[in-house]
């Protein structure tokens, strides 16, 4: 159905007060915005081409090679550099020294000089420089549980089993994937305006995916030069049934609070995808079919997912009886209904849990690819050119703005130790975001300005005693402590998602949550918190890889298949 059909305002958005709740966040499901199925939608549209250029790699596994994407005006080329690390140095740390492997991905096709130059630096990770001519730097470590099995099985010439690849899911796991101008590579508005990077993460989503490919190879290249002729390579339907992995702790948790503008941007799009299938009057037969065989694969994604953190097994168990429930209410014929989508929908918000309540909103995206598709172009934000302080607004108006977009945080009693019980700051050891207890540890002095509830509170009772009518530019020459937390109330006044409406250093406070609101944007499936800190992932699980982009059917890869085929 074409936007002009559709009537915007027969369903609105749903409110920041509804969305932006820390456990409703921590229930969101990757979609058909997530960057990673963005990155492969265009790929495939745009014919773009794969040419494995160099793969330099001895029988001890050390080497480089080089893989490249050629698209329609650009090239993109992973240089990937393969090590003997021993076990003891692995380490997924951002302080480590040494990884199995460590990667780039360069603008372009790189030249001899370029890999002599790149192989005496993207090793060294942090110890190394690089140029504008790289885009991203990231390094992977080895699953200990899995590579060296999956080798020695196919150099005996047998598969491994699938259970087993299932259990892990990935040959390796990524520990961080650098970009925006870290280490010296190209900033973020220097490609910014290719079409290819217009929706955000693209370069970093492209860099695993290559590596993804990479690290496939590199196993079945070491069980040959191990099993001769009587090795084999990985069957076609079980190699895509690996993925990437990570580990995210908490370094990625502050993001979402340091960036709200682009939060902003990928909630609004969020969003709008469901305010749009929610307007859609009828149901077509084709749609709902589509809709049904999603939910179906969906189930399957959700019968895989294991988890020994209780927390996500109590979640897990719930999204269970909340697909039963799904499942019984559709057999009544709720699509046959007015406004099917709104109407399924509103039934949801009372009879589904939130984790099931966000997976129906990820499944009811899925037959309207022609509806919502669009949007992931909307999802940057230049926060480069800044956000200048309106110093002309008054203090009448911007207590208005504090007690419409912040009343959640003028109830709370920002006295009582449990609510300021934690403190965000950064460890000078381990050069990581650590949430420090703070009435039980000297941390408050190190303490980020991570806790925009408290700090917007604080503002609100500063301006209590002041006039209606001074401007903000005079109420901060003489408070200058609130320019912070004043800049952000602006800007959340133009951006409604821009802020998480819960507190951020309370006693209760989930960093998972954090974490697998990002991480589903992303396109993360299976989320394994193994704290409330830290949490694994799988990335372009079941996706096709690079050389198969041409024959490949797009539909739900993210899920697994009904049946065993390519999909």
């Amino acid at each position: 159905m074409k936007h002009d059909q559709l009537n915007p305002d027969r369903v609105a958005l749903r409110p920041a007060q509804t969305v932006m709740r820390l456990a409703r966040m921590g229930s969101f499901h990757q979609s058909r915005l997530s960057f990673m199925r963005v990155l492969l939608r265009r790929l495939k549209a745009e014919n773009w081409r794969f040419e494995r250029r160099a793969f330099e790699i001895d029988a001890q596994g050390v080497g480089h090679a080089v893989y490249t994407m050629h698209g329609p005006s650009r090239s993109y080329s992973l240089v990937a550099f393969a090590h003997d690390l021993p076990p003891e140095q692995r380490s997924d740390r951002v302080i480590a020294t040494a990884w199995d492997t460590t990667f780039t991905l360069f603008d372009g096709l790189p030249t001899d000089a370029d890999i002599t130059r790149l192989s005496q630096n993207i090793p060294l990770q942090e110890a190394g420089r690089v140029t504008t001519s790289e885009i991203t730097v990231s390094r992977a470590n080895r699953s200990v549980r899995l590579f060296d099995h999956v080798v020695d099985c196919l150099s005996r010439g047998e598969q491994p089993q699938a259970a087993d690849v299932d259990a892990v899911g990935y040959l390796m796991r990524t520990t961080a994937v650098y970009g925006s101008g870290k280490l010296g590579a190209a900033d973020r508005e220097s490609i910014a305006d290719r079409p290819e990077f217009a929706a955000p993460f693209q370069a970093e989503m492209l860099t695993v995916f290559l590596i993804r490919g990479f690290v496939l190879d590199l196993v079945e290249h070491l069980a040959a030069c191990r099993g001769g002729e009587g090795a084999v390579k990985l069957d076609g339907a079980l190699r895509r049934r690996f993925g990437i992995g990570n580990s995210t702790g908490l370094g990625m948790a502050p993001f979402l609070l340091n960036h709200p503008i682009l939060l902003n941007n990928w909630i609004k799009a969020r969003e709008t995808a469901l305010a749009r299938v929610r307007a859609l009057p009828v149901v077509s037969s084709e749609e709902t079919e589509a809709f049904l065989t999603m939910l179906r694969r969906g189930r399957r994604n959700v019968d895989d997912w294991h988890s020994e953190h209780p927390l996500q097994c109590d979640k897990i168990a719930g999204l269970k009886t909340d697909l039963d429930r799904l499942d019984a209410h559709l057999g009544s014929g709720a699509l046959n209904a007015p406004m099917p989508w709104d109407t399924l929908y509103r039934w949801a918000e009372g009879a589904l849990s939130l984790e099931g309540q966000e997976l129906l909103v990820a499944l009811m995206m899925e037959p309207y690819g022609a509806l919502v598709d669009d949007l992931p172009s909307r999802m940057s934000a230049d926060e480069g050119a800044g956000f200048r302080i309106d110093g002309s607004m008054t203090a009448a108006q911007l207590r208005g703005i504090l007690e419409r977009d912040y009343a959640w945080a003028l109830k709370i009693d920002w006295d009582s130790p449990e609510s300021q019980a934690k403190a965000w700051y950064v460890s000078a050891e381990k050069l990581e975001p650590r949430l420090g207890e703070r009435h039980l540890e000297p941390v408050a002095p190190y303490e980020q300005p991570l806790a925009p509830g408290r700090d917007a509170a604080m503002l609100f009772n500063q301006l209590s005693g002041e006039p209606d009518q001074i401007r903000v530019a005079d109420f901060l020459l003489r408070h200058p402590e609130h320019r912070h937390i004043l800049r952000r109330v602006q800007i959340v006044a133009r951006h409604p998602y821009a802020e998480i409406r819960d507190n951020t250093v309370s006693a209760d406070i989930l960093p998972i949550d954090l974490l697998r609101a990002k991480l589903s944007f992303f396109g993360a499936c299976h989320f394994d918190p193994r704290s409330d800190r830290w949490v694994r992932i799988n990335m372009f699980r079941n996706a096709p890889f690079p050389h198969e982009l041409t024959e490949m059917e797009f539909a739900g890869w993210t899920y697994p298949a009904l049946v065993e085929v390519p999909v």
